[in-house]
């Protein structure tokens, strides 16, 4: 074995997932795995919802908040003992980072389709919006719907 293929072994970058040449760390032509990019969706919505900024977390970690962006965008793996580490600090479960993950939003990506409705960024005010909204009634809920969505048509209008 060559020292430059020792190398990349150590470093990971030759690793597979199912043998389909796709790498398992790192961004491949389609971007940061779905399922990273899921866990990290999770991490920074739970992380807006207890009040933490990314610095918080990442001194709660012994990380810079330039790792924490990473982790969230999925453009960095998290490890299964950060993971560990992070759930405990949020105090959930670590399945709480794998909600809302199914087996069909993935056939997607092995299709080269899209795989997630939800590639919006999530900021504190959706957070808050999705928190509050089922103490509305439903009536009120219906009218802020309709204000968002008039908000949202003209601020594409306004944006064509």
């Amino acid at each position: 074995m060559t020292e430059a293929t020792q190398k990349r072994i150590q470093t990971g970058a030759t690793r597979e997932i199912e043998g389909k040449g796709k790498m398992a760390r790192g961004k491949g032509d389609d971007g940061p795995h779905p399922v990273d990019r899921h866990v990290g969706r999770r991490v920074c919505e739970k992380r807006l919802a207890l009040g933490y900024n990314q610095s918080d977390l990442g001194r709660a970690l012994g990380l810079t908040f330039q790792q924490i962006q990473k982790y969230e965008k999925g453009a960095n793996r998290i490890s299964a003992s950060k993971l560990w580490d992070i759930a405990r600090f949020f105090k959930v479960d670590i399945g709480y980072f794998f909600e809302g993950l199914t087996g069909a939003q993935l056939a997607g990506y092995n299709e080269g389709v899209a795989a997630f409705e939800h590639d919006f960024p999530a900021t504190r005010y959706t957070i808050e919006i999705s928190r509050l909204a089922p103490q509305l009634s439903t009536r009120q809920q219906k009218l802020a719907l309709e204000l968002i969505r008039e908000m949202s048509e003209r601020g594409e209008a306004e944006e064509g």
